[in-house]
């Protein structure tokens, strides 16, 4: 009894440690030398940290917090790290991903770090925080769970289509066309580049399309993952009308406001397009190596493999997994092409007039300007979330009532090959939510805001664009997120390229340049990263292990990226001609493909 009531009492103790103040909430973890910041303070609170100041002392360990109220005190804790330690839950969790090859446990390490170090290193805390707080949260927000049914409903839509035959239908349809594994790689590519309204749409419907196409031509699922994830956030982020747009001149123009400058965001927007080198050429790149047939580094290695029959290696644990049998038509069954294609073109219709409809009733007055500005701003201002339920849920019934209507499969079958798509679904939605969970506890460290504070010191303003680029590829790759990296580095890097180059002949391309690479940067870490949500789609929907779809696309990723600095963003900012530069960058990855290249016969 005794021995119980000593449990209990310590489990309350470690759980409910520290106690605040009504109405405060006491951070449990700060960075030292820097400012306190307590949520639900009063103008008239006064705090003192180890009887101070409201900024943390240099020192490691548990600090005393009072906040002193209307006479009262109000006490509380908080541990003192040094901020390179915000760092370690990511790379952790990266690190382990890459050489374990475990992706699940490798996130649920990284969150359990984090969440140690914001629970005053007591582990029995942090694992339960890191279930009941961390894991849980990551799924209360509305536009994460939109997701996870948007992704859950497109595998029971592909489920259906694949019962039926539709899927096989595709297959035997594009062969007649795709005779190689050149041109079934070309039609991935274009399939990329058309679907350019939405990110997780495009990687989802083209992945899980081509699949089958790419196996029949022994393509290695590895390089199916590449096209898919090269051209989705890329062609997604440049598009005049995508999900992007919104987001990013909303924080364009919230940083303008800030600083006083009196530009169109969405004309900046637009200007930024030619400067997003990494962008542009990521999408080329994948052109290139498609149409010369030479790969180098780890996709070489998975090429040559495919080629021999194996398009997944032994040991590969997949992320995705249509070929049960509960999923394969029968043999009596037709292949028709149709029943593959309506229900992705009804999701592709659907998408498109959702976002219209959802960003007409979201505005108050209609936009004005030129129709393209019009266009995109109605656009972007549509509730990507909920529209792309609408268009999952409408591409299933569209599956079903075309496999019902032609007596290929009952109600009744039709409803548990949507259950057994949703299954096939299930280890991607929890790597999302892992993900989702890391990225959580990442902003609550603070992790962004110090990598800033660090990389971001004044040196000569031209080569701002070329280190935002750097920076933002860092944070992105840490955080696993394209869409934070941009909240984070956005309202820091406009006043900071306007201070820097105000009244240089160079502003306007220190300026537009550095929002550029702010983009740029994001989706090359993105593409780096183990935790990037549009990283594990891309293996979901190709059914690629999600190691091994990292591992194979960071050289490629590197050398766009590396190219695209050296040849392009600096020399631009000092001097050489607009169109000389893309040539310049667009020669230097065609000879790195052809010196470290080698034909996959």
């Amino acid at each position: 009894m005794k021995r119980s009531f000593l449990l209990a009492f310590f489990l309350f103790v470690t759980i409910l440690f520290p106690l605040s103040g009504e109405g405060l909430k006491i951070p449990s973890f700060a960075i030292k030398g820097k400012a306190i910041s307590i949520k639900g303070l009063k103008p008239t609170d006064k705090v003192l940290i180890e009887g101070k100041n409201t900024t943390i002392p240099e020192k490691f360990g548990l600090l005393k917090v009072e906040i002193v109220r209307d006479g009262r005190i109000y006490t509380g804790k908080v541990l003192s790290l040094p901020g390179f330690l915000t760092l370690l839950p990511p790379l952790i969790a990266i690190l382990l991903a890459l050489i374990t090859k475990d992706v699940f446990s490798s996130l649920f390490l990284g969150i359990f770090t984090a969440a140690l170090m914001l629970n005053f290193l007591n582990p029995l805390t942090a694992f339960l925080r890191t279930i009941d707080k961390y894991i849980v949260n990551a799924l209360t927000s509305s536009d994460k769970i939109s997701i996870v049914i948007f992704t859950l409903m497109l595998g029971a839509m592909v489920g259906v289509m694949s019962k039926s035959g539709g899927i096989e239908g595709i297959v035997q349809s594009l062969s007649k066309r795709a005779r190689s594994p050149k041109t079934t790689q070309l039609y991935a590519w274009l399939m990329g580049i058309f679907i350019f309204f939405d990110d997780y749409t495009n990687t989802l419907i083209v992945g899980n399309t081509m699949r089958p196409l790419a196996d029949r031509w022994k393509i290695s699922r590895e390089k199916l993952a590449y096209i898919v994830d090269s051209t989705a956030a890329p062609v997604a982020s440049i598009a005049l009308i995508s999900t992007w747009v919104g987001f990013e001149i909303s924080l364009i123009g919230e940083g303008f406001r800030h600083v006083g400058i009196h530009m169109d965001p969405y004309i900046v927007f637009l200007r930024t397009i030619p400067l997003r080198f990494y962008v542009i050429f990521a999408l080329f790149f994948g052109f290139l190596i498609i149409i010369t047939g030479r790969e180098f580094g780890p996709m070489l290695k998975a090429e040559v493999r495919a080629r021999k029959g194996k398009v997944i290696r032994d040991e590969a644990i997949p992320l995705s997994n249509f070929q049960i049998a509960d999923l394969l038509p029968s043999e009596d069954t037709p292949k028709r092409w149709i029943n593959g294609i309506l229900p992705v073109v009804v999701v592709i219709v659907f998408t498109f007039v959702g976002l219209y409809l959802s960003g007409l009733s979201s505005l108050q007055t209609l936009p004005q300007g030129p129709f393209l500005k019009r266009i995109g701003i109605i656009f972007s201002s549509g509730n990507s979330f909920q529209t792309l339920l609408w268009a999952s849920f409408m591409g299933f019934i569209t599956a079903t009532f075309m496999a019902f209507a032609q007596r290929l499969l009952k109600i009744r079958d039709s409803v548990r090959a949507g259950i057994e798509g949703m299954k096939a679904m299930i280890p991607a939605v929890l790597i999302l939510t892992l993900a989702w969970a890391l990225s959580q506890t990442i902003i609550e460290m603070g992790t962004g805001d110090y990598l800033v504070s660090v990389l971001s010191n004044k040196f000569d303003p031209r080569l701002l664009p070329g280190a935002v680029f750097v920076i933002s590829g860092l944070i992105s790759f840490s955080t696993g997120t394209s869409w934070g990296t941009m909240s984070i580095v956005y309202p820091l890097v406009i006043p900071l390229a306007h201070s820097l180059a105000k009244g240089q002949s160079y502003y306007d391309g220190v300026l537009i340049g550095s929002i550029a690479a702010v983009l740029s940067g994001a989706v090359f870490g993105d593409h780096c990263s183990p935790i990037s949500d549009t990283t594990i789609m891309s293996s979901m929907a190709s059914s690629c292990d999600h190691i091994d779809h990292v591992s194979t696309q960071i050289p490629y990723a590197l050398s766009v990226a590396l190219t695209s600095l050296f040849l392009g963003i600096l020399p631009l900012n000092f001097g050489t001609p607009y169109p000389l530069t893309i040539l310049i960058v667009a020669g230097g990855l065609a000879i790195l493909i052809f010196v470290l290249g080698k034909r996959v016969d």
